[in-house]
């Protein structure tokens, strides 16, 4: 077998593999090893080749970044700060039918600008506003699609893990990346908060039929109160995105001052214990080396790519075969979203970029702008069965155990059909992403 046909077959493998319920980075590495051993015939060389690879990858300044921002995210959602957000923007949409909705819509952007995790505030709003929304009735189907499909916004907002990861694979600059996310997050939110009064109006019977005004019979908060909940949530994002965009930090040294605002942040709150402190740090730790395996595993799998020659050979035949770059991206959108149903956000970005980006570059394609795209048809995935992984966290933090995972997911799938709609404006309208850097 040719070194391209061994390139070929590793991909074949790796989805059988992977739809037998291996371990996604384990199942790039062993390919990655394999592949490496049978193109040069020598099990030390391909030993030293993928060692060298996960080494480079790991040391890398940049990483670092990862598990900083997780521990921000972490420590930002044990610190009651979504409920202090959903309670004010409750204040500010308190007229408007599904008011409520909106309101979590709201709070989850302005909570994504200070998480960048989608699961956290797929939990923290599960507990948040989904009793409030049912309380005033909403249809419990409807109430958790609204969470579900908001809190993909903290993978598409600044500051965003996604994004993070999509930079160190292309070798883009993360602080464009993150203002590229700006415009297109604000969008989405927006597309959410028309879409929810227009539910009501138009599908009642997926919605419910609210029994009052949303938020009529909560207190009302004065202007003060209101700035006094929402002046920390400002301070800390105006601390990290600002001392990135000022050029104070890099997105790395942001990371440590965004953890260690939100440390003082939960202190000062007094939501912080001993035992809630360290679970925060063995989640952060938890998930920190999940990606970094992934992230190690994707290196391999890149260099065995780069050395069987598959992505300059795919290169080249697209463009002797005269295929066009809106057939491929169609193609590659196409595959995001099949693998969504079966992985998760980081494997999906991790498996495909490495076989894509040398094949995308040859375009010409800005790949700052490629990476939003990549990453909202990525997120779609989270709201898409089987898999679906906000949705499970969302069943997993929900009181009402007589929500079953199919009534969420049937929630959360007309956030996905909007999200696919914001996807499509993204495509044709690429200013919306690149606005704020070129």
């Amino acid at each position: 077998m040719t070194d391209i046909g061994v390139g070929f077959a590793s991909i074949g493998v790796m989805v059988l593999l992977i739809y037998a319920g291996m371990y996604v980075p384990v199942a790039l590495s062993l390919i990655s090893f394999l592949g490496v051993w049978w193109m040069k015939g020598n099990v030390v060389l391909a030993s030293k080749l993928l060692a060298f690879a996960a080494a480079n990858t790991i040391s890398s300044y940049l990483f670092g970044v990862v598990p900083l921002f997780v521990l921000m995210g972490l420590l930002v959602s044990v610190s009651d700060i979504g409920k202090d957000t959903f309670e004010v923007a409750n204040q500010l949409f308190r007229r408007i039918k599904g008011g409520l909705g909106i309101a979590t819509v709201a709070a989850n952007t302005v909570f994504a600008a200070i998480t960048g995790i989608s699961i956290a505030s797929a939990a923290v709003f599960t507990k948040v506003a989904v009793p409030e929304m049912t309380r005033h009735g909403y249809n419990p189907r409807f109430a958790v699609g609204i969470v579900a499909g908001s809190s993909v916004l903290g993978m598409l907002i600044p500051p965003s893990l996604l994004l993070i990861i999509y930079g160190v694979l292309s070798e883009q600059s993360v602080g464009d990346l993150f203002l590229a996310g700006v415009l297109p997050g604000l969008v989405l939110a927006a597309a959410y908060a028309i879409a929810i009064p227009a539910f009501f109006r138009w599908w009642p019977s997926f919605t419910g039929l609210a029994l009052e005004e949303a938020g009529a019979d909560a207190p009302r908060m004065s202007n003060l109160e209101m700035l006094w909940k929402l002046g920390p949530v400002v301070a800390l994002v105006a601390l990290v995105l600002g001392g990135i965009y000022g050029g104070l930090f890099t997105p790395t040294e942001a990371g440590a001052v965004g953890a260690l605002g939100s440390f003082l942040l939960a202190l000062t709150k007094r939501r912080l214990t001993w035992p809630s402190f360290w679970r925060v740090l063995v989640e952060s730790g938890h998930i920190t080396a999940a990606i970094c395996l992934l992230i190690i595993a994707a290196s391999m799998y890149s260099q065995m790519l780069t050395l069987s020659g598959i992505t300059s050979y795919l290169g080249n035949w697209i463009a002797s075969g005269g295929l066009s770059f809106p057939v491929l991206l169609t193609a590659f959108v196409v595959v995001v979203l099949a693998l969504g149903t079966i992985l998760d956000s980081s494997s999906i970005m991790l498996i495909t970029l490495p076989l894509v980006l040398p094949v995308i570059a040859k375009f010409g394609v800005d790949l700052v702008w490629f990476g939003i795209v990549t990453v909202i048809a990525v997120e779609i995935g989270l709201l898409t069965p089987p898999f679906g992984i906000s949705v499970y966290v969302i069943k997993a933090t929900l009181d009402d155990q007589r929500m079953s995972l199919n009534e969420i997911f049937a929630g959360a799938l007309p956030f996905a059909a909007i999200m696919f709609l914001v996807l499509l404006l993204v495509i044709f309208v690429p200013w919306l992403s690149l606005a704020l850097i070129r």
